[in-house]
């Protein structure tokens, strides 16, 4: 309980002198609008928090087709040894775990049945705090999925940390450092007003005015500090299904890791996903007593479907069975 306070304390203090801020950030938003057009300019050019997208970074040389490893019974992944720095030292065979998920994509649909994911590495401005809060989150079962959740949507949708409400920052502060807390800062945006939105939607092509106008729709719902984590859902995660229109990596598909194992994942929803790992044997052979380890946040599952939503990944599993034993031998020392 010390240790919770101390860390909201710090973290307010940190943050305190931009409470003033928010009615300028108005008036400037205005001020921008009123101006030569440069500043608006600058606002739709700015990059989003986390840029991962399936084009540019989804890994699919080398990656199979669902049916690969069909007939294999898999065993719980969570059962493997685990690394001193995070994760799971990976040894030879077929293994799962559900685990939580979050959602990266504000203003995107949530995973349907048919949409493959692939794995892409996490890019963008924002990617060192999103791997640090999904790591610190690990050493924190205190703090509650929906809660973190709030906070990267807050991170994604380019919130300042000053704007964030007493609750929100209480979460940063628990998962951050000090001076990650300070990275926040950097890029993010003030809440735009009415006339400056639709300014810099019509500017923007026809699929990524949602994400615009959904992510400020979260910063102004972040700051409020009255926001429910429904209202702010409604905007992340858009109702329906998005059309799939990349039929080419079907759900289930192998993606070939850069280590070497092949990685598949397979969302009960945005806040659940089932990882699949496949190690070969000559992989374990050749790396002797290197241990290859998966540690999940370092990878996000990417859709191949470009209208969902990209996906964290975590090493925390979900209702694991620890009654349960390897049947193959573990030694990482080995």
């Amino acid at each position: 309980m010390k240790k919770l306070f101390f860390a909201i304390i710090t973290c307010i203090a940190i943050t305190q002198p931009g409470y003033a801020q928010l009615g300028g950030l108005l008036k400037k938003g205005s001020d921008m609008l009123a101006g030569s057009g440069l500043n608006l300019n600058k606002i739709i050019k700015q990059p989003a928090a986390i840029t991962t997208n399936f084009k540019d970074d989804a890994i699919t040389k080398g990656s199979q087709p669902p049916s690969f490893q069909d007939g294999v019974t898999a065993q719980p992944l969570y059962l493997l040894p685990k690394a001193t720095g995070g994760g799971y030292i990976l040894c030879t065979g077929l293994y799962e775990m559900t685990n939580k998920s979050y959602c990266l994509h504000a203003g995107t649909r949530g995973p349907s049945s048919g949409d493959g994911y692939m794995l892409a590495p996490v890019e963008g401005p924002k990617k060192n705090v999103v791997i640090n809060i999904l790591k610190s989150a690990e050493k924190h079962p205190e703090v509650k999925q929906r809660n973190i959740q709030v906070l990267l949507w807050a991170i994604i949708a380019r919130t300042k940390l000053a704007d964030f409400s007493t609750e929100i920052k209480a979460t940063a502060a628990i998962l951050l450092t000090p001076e990650q807390l300070l990275t926040l800062e950097g890029g993010a945006l003030g809440i735009l007003p009415n006339n400056v939105m639709e300014s810099a939607k019509s500017k923007l092509p026809q699929p990524v005015q949602a994400v615009f106008e959904a992510e400020n729709n979260i910063r102004r719902l972040a700051a409020s500090g009255s926001a429910s984590y429904e209202e702010m859902e409604k905007y992340a995660v858009l109702a329906g299904i998005a059309p799939n229109n990349n039929s080419e990596y079907p759900s289930g598909t192998w993606s070939l890791h850069p280590d070497g194992y092949y990685i598949r994942y397979i969302p009960q929803g945005y806040s659940i996903t089932k990882v699949q790992i496949f190690v070969p044997k000559e992989l374990i052979d050749k790396a002797g007593k290197d241990p290859i380890i998966y540690d999940a946040p370092y990878g996000i599952a990417c859709p191949a479907n470009v209208g969902a939503q990209r996906l964290a990944q975590t090493n925390e599993p979900l209702e694991p069975d620890y009654t349960k034993k390897l049947t193959t031998i573990c030694d990482p020392k080995k």
